[in-house]
């Protein structure tokens, strides 16, 4: 018997409900959507029912408790479904703090699709300046198509409405060719040398994180 497709998608809108859960619920319904019934396994990571747990998880140096399982999860996925809202111009703290935990050599060749949500459309480049960078470091496949949701892009009917949709379904077409092209060739093993956690990822994370935000900043003063 095949087992089946493991997608996580991980949500850390802060808000129940929010505008960032509504987005990766309907990412989650189009990724879905592509397989026959019971053929994928969804868990969504809620990281506001999380957060007490990220901050003992980033204070003792190592993922703890409801984290631990979250980033086990990750690491057995065949695909990543990763949303935040924008804060300052980039994704929040606590999202930061979460994969700030993960241990790098394990989401390496992992399809993620990024995805964030913000009051603003000019905040749509916090997909390519700080998320992308961010994944890219973590040795995931980040996908071409990001979908960015700002708050006019649920009013309604109006055409905002119907192109989000479209840049669900493709970024959605995406995941689902990349883990039907992927197949089982991706290690579920961990190959970790060294410490893991915080502290052996921090200065490049930081370096990765701060070249994402300049280029954004610089873009932002362009356009206003």
């Amino acid at each position: 018997m095949t087992a089946p497709v493991r997608i996580v998608a991980v949500n850390a809108g802060l808000g129940d409900p929010s505008s960032t859960g509504l987005l990766v619920r309907r990412l989650v319904d189009a990724v879905t959507t592509a397989f026959p019934a019971g053929a994928v396994d969804v868990d969504i990571v809620n990281l506001r029912d999380l957060a007490v747990d990220v901050a003992r998880s980033m204070t003792t140096g190592f993922a703890v408790a409801g984290v631990r399982d979250a980033l086990e999860a990750i690491y057995r996925a065949d695909g990543l479904i990763a949303a935040t809202p924008v804060f300052n111009a980039s994704y929040s703290g606590l999202f930061k703090s979460f994969f700030d935990l993960v241990e790098v050599d394990r989401m390496r060749d992992i399809p993620v699709l990024i995805a964030a949500t913000g009051g603003s459309p000019r905040h749509s480049m916090v997909l390519d300046h700080a998320m992308r960078p961010l994944f890219s470091y973590l040795r995931a496949v980040v996908l071409p198509t990001g979908v960015y949701a700002a708050a006019e892009d649920w009013a309604g009917t109006t055409g905002d409405t119907a192109l989000l949709t479209d840049r669900i379904r493709r970024a959605a077409g995406e995941l689902v060719t990349a883990i039907r092209g992927s197949g089982s060739d991706r290690p579920r093993d961990p190959v970790v040398s060294g410490a893991t956690g915080p502290d052996r990822q921090n200065d490049s994370h930081r370096s990765a994180e701060q070249a994402g935000i300049d280029n954004f900043a610089k873009l932002l003063g362009h356009q206003a």
